[in-house]
């Protein structure tokens, strides 16, 4: 399948109009190839992430964090280095989908809310339009809030996200409530939308890398889940997704854990 075909396709789900300001979204890496056998998705572009693509031979990854938001020579040894040698050495383009992948709320960023079920769905950092090819979509932006099909109790709403999310390092700001009846989330880092989601009358807002006075001054429930665990699925989705509208070009998700673990087991 050609190169430009599988970058159209990706922006489909993933506008570039939709990155935000700061983002380096795109094209990271460039190659000769005119067309690609097989693709591979992952999170992040490390070197393990890199070496496992060559090793499904991809001749083009698909990332969701960009190899780096400030790019500069390669001049030192290092995991940013060995990524582009690696690339580089085997021909392989990498493409990073981030905000505008975010900033869908129809594609794959809105799994758990598919999951969970969620109706009477808000995006709660709005940007302007629809993205074109989910024309039943909400408007594009950055965060969901959603009604649950009922209202349960704080403690087995936990457990209900547990099946569907690594709580293991997982931290609770602010008092668990009662009752969960209205609930928002933000992939990656978004503690930024918090009083978005208290305008969205959510009980509990679920997000990662959140940050000691945001948890100190929280008024609602802040769920901090770490960056890896939503984005993780919603990759892994990401290659569902694009396996579908690619076919029959091979799709391979390249799974990845997170880099934070407990320093003492309970």
């Amino acid at each position: 399948m050609q190169l430009d075909e599988i970058f159209s396709e990706i922006e489909k789900i993933a506008p570039p109009s939709t990155a935000a300001h700061w983002d380096k979204s795109g094209l990271q890496v460039a190659s000769d190839r005119k067309t690609a056998d097989a693709l591979a998705v992952c999170l992040d572009p490390t070197p393990t992430s890199i070496r496992a693509a060559l090793n499904h031979n991809a001749h083009c990854i698909v990332c969701h964090h960009p190899l780096s938001l400030s790019p500069d020579l390669p001049c030192c040894l290092d995991a940013y280095h060995e990524a582009l040698r690696l690339l580089l050495t085997a021909n392989v383009a990498l493409y990073a989908a981030h905000t505008p992948l975010d900033a869908n709320p129809a594609g794959p960023a809105g799994w758990l809310a598919e999951e969970l079920n969620l109706t009477n769905r808000a995006v709660l950092d709005p940007l302007a339009d629809t993205v074109a090819d989910f024309p039943e979509a909400l408007p594009s932006g950055f965060g969901l809030a959603g009604d649950l099909p009922a209202s349960l109790e704080g403690s087995a709403f936990v457990r209900l996200l547990s099946r569907h999310i690594d709580l293991s390092t997982a931290t609770i700001s602010g008092c668990l409530p009662r009752f969960v009846t209205r609930v928002a989330y933000c992939t990656g880092s978004g503690a930024s939308l918090l009083p978005q989601a208290g305008k969205e009358n959510a009980e509990i807002f679920i997000t990662g890398d959140v940050k000691y006075h945001t948890a100190l001054s929280t008024e609602i429930c802040l769920l901090d889940v770490g960056h890896h665990s939503l984005e993780e699925e919603m990759m892994r989705r990401m290659s569902q997704l694009l396996a579908e509208r690619l076919s029959p070009l091979t799709v391979c998700f390249v799974p990845s854990e997170s880099p934070l673990r407990l320093a003492v087991s309970p």
